[in-house]
């Protein structure tokens, strides 16, 4: 509602230059009153664009925030129908985010004002000239024939504009991420043609938004040029008696000059709209994605004690891939190994039962049945996450109580006690990427994290990867004690690992 103050702040204005003219016209001097209506005018707009922009801003912040609370939560550990590349989730966290917060800073007021400011623009015009107000709304309804046509092509442009910035979003930062692995094997023509593509891509869907956004933009001035043309003629002819027709009112100077001055803020709430158009269909596309991405409500956990894990026709399928089905269960004291080959989507099943990825078909339950709860589920990741901080803060970071020797514990548990040796034991610093750590020390500072969590489901991605016989061989006789008095789920290649396991399931 704030919007309607600058209704009359424009009307004091354009009664003040009214007055103003019709005074100078008869040989007198611009009055003291006609001077503080525009004074009066000028400040009123102004104090109401500084007021409906804080408003629009604090609206915007409070509804950003309420995404990200849902959203960020989504993409760090949520059920997803897919999983989604490091740029693709950047640009729902951070992309997505702005375009929302555009939409509601600027095209939620222009809409809000829009939708009663030029009726009560023409009912103030009705008091100096009905039909000066009657061109005005008359010229409207062509408009708004014409704005819907373009908004509704406006829409479809923008959504597949921001579709395609997130594609490009997602490939540009995996492929950066993977650079080494481009360079060694040659592959650098083949991924500038697939960025290539893909920004040209980007380039084609953008010039369509544009193109539409000026249809729209034409549309508009057509309108409010012709409403303000009809009005100035209409007017004039009628102070001049030239009218072809019966004057239906009779006007005075100020009369035709306040009527005239008020026709341009007609439009303008439909100008301030057009002009953040743009941001509306981003706006929309926008949430659209998001709600795309959105997992389905999960059922709520089980609280009971974790009784085994029952995994039950599971099937993941993505373009060009199928897995599954898969069924197996896995007692509270067990191991069971999940083998195939490279692609074959073994830690994309690990992913799902962990609650990570929504399966196309078949369900993962505790053995009695319920909902498995995340709280009972430790993952040692191929690549877990490095934080920079020392290296107990990192194996910390499964249980921040934990005291300085149940983490020297675990550490030795997973041997890393030559790194502890080595190189300044558990202060060593880390930074983000593990840097003067091998993948197999990597590996171990993972299960360390996982061990230490104390929860009774233990996934574990390729734990032996990159660890030579003895060091595999120390790994496979960790996960055969920890399986005496937990669930241990492994996926591996190692033929050691797989048959320490209850069961092999070969994908």
């Amino acid at each position: 509602m704030i919007w309607l103050l600058d209704v009359p702040g424009a009307a004091l204005f354009a009664g003040g230059i009214a007055l103003a003219v019709s005074a100078l016209a008869g040989g007198d001097g611009i009055s003291l009153l006609a001077a503080c209506m525009i004074l009066a005018g000028g400040l009123i707009r102004g104090g109401a664009a500084l007021l409906v922009h804080a408003s629009a801003i604090r609206t915007a912040q409070r509804v950003v925030r309420a995404w990200r609370a849902h959203l960020f939560p989504l993409l760090l550990a949520g059920r997803l129908a897919r999983p989604l590349l490091a740029g693709e989730s950047a640009a729902l966290a951070i992309d997505h985010m702005a375009t929302i917060e555009a939409y509601q800073s600027r095209f939620r007021p222009a809409r809000a004002a829009s939708a009663a400011t030029p009726l009560l623009v023409a009912a103030i015009v009705a008091f100096a000239s009905w039909v000066s107000a009657a061109i005005l709304v008359i010229t409207l309804i062509p408009f708004a024939l014409g704005m819907i046509l373009a908004g509704t092509a406006a829409r479809r442009a923008s959504e597949r504009q921001l579709a395609a910035l997130a594609q490009l979003s997602g490939l540009f930062v995996d492929r950066v991420r993977t650079l080494p692995v481009i360079r060694h094997f040659g592959a650098e023509d083949r991924i500038t043609r697939q960025v290539g593509i893909a920004t040209r891509e980007v380039a084609e869907r953008t010039v369509a938004v544009l193109r539409v956004a000026f249809l729209s933009g034409a549309v508009l001035e057509f309108f409010a040029a012709l409403s303000v043309a009809l009005v100035a003629v209409y007017c004039g002819f009628s102070l001049l008696g030239l009218l072809p027709f019966p004057a239906p009112e009779k006007l005075t100077l100020g009369q035709a000059f306040f009527a005239l001055a008020m026709a341009p803020e007609f439009y303008l709430p439909m100008r301030r709209l057009a002009a953040a158009y743009h941001e509306k269909q981003l706006g929309d596309a926008a949430s659209a994605a998001l709600t795309a991405v959105e997992a389905e409500t999960p059922e709520p956990p089980t609280s009971a004690r974790f009784d085994g894990l029952q995994v039950t026709g599971l099937v993941i399928q993505w373009p060009n891939l199928h897995i599954g089905p898969v069924s197996f269960a896995l007692a509270p004291a067990d191991m069971v190994a999940l083998t195939g080959p490279t692609g074959s989507g073994k830690s994309s099943l690990l992913a799902s039962i962990a609650g990570q990825i929504i399966p196309s078909a078949g369900a993962v339950r505790t053995a009695g049945g319920g909902v498995l709860d995340p709280g009972d589920i430790a993952w040692a990741a191929q690549t877990p996450l490095l934080l920079p901080g020392t290296l107990a803060e990192n194996i910390a970071l499964a249980r921040p109580d934990a005291g300085t020797d149940e983490i020297a514990r675990v550490a030795s548990q997973v041997g890393l006690d030559a790194l502890l040796a080595a190189r300044g034991g558990l202060a060593l610093a880390l930074d983000h990427r593990g840097s003067g750590l091998s993948g197999g020390e990597r590996r171990r500072i993972g299960l360390a994290r996982a061990i230490l969590s104390g929860r009774p489901l233990l996934l574990c991605d390729e734990p032996t990867a990159d660890l030579d016989a003895e060091s595999g061989a120390e790994i496979v006789d960790l996960l055969k004690a920890l399986a005496r008095d937990r669930a241990v789920l492994v996926v591996t290649h190692d033929p050691a690992l797989a048959a320490a396991a209850r069961l092999e399931v070969a994908l």
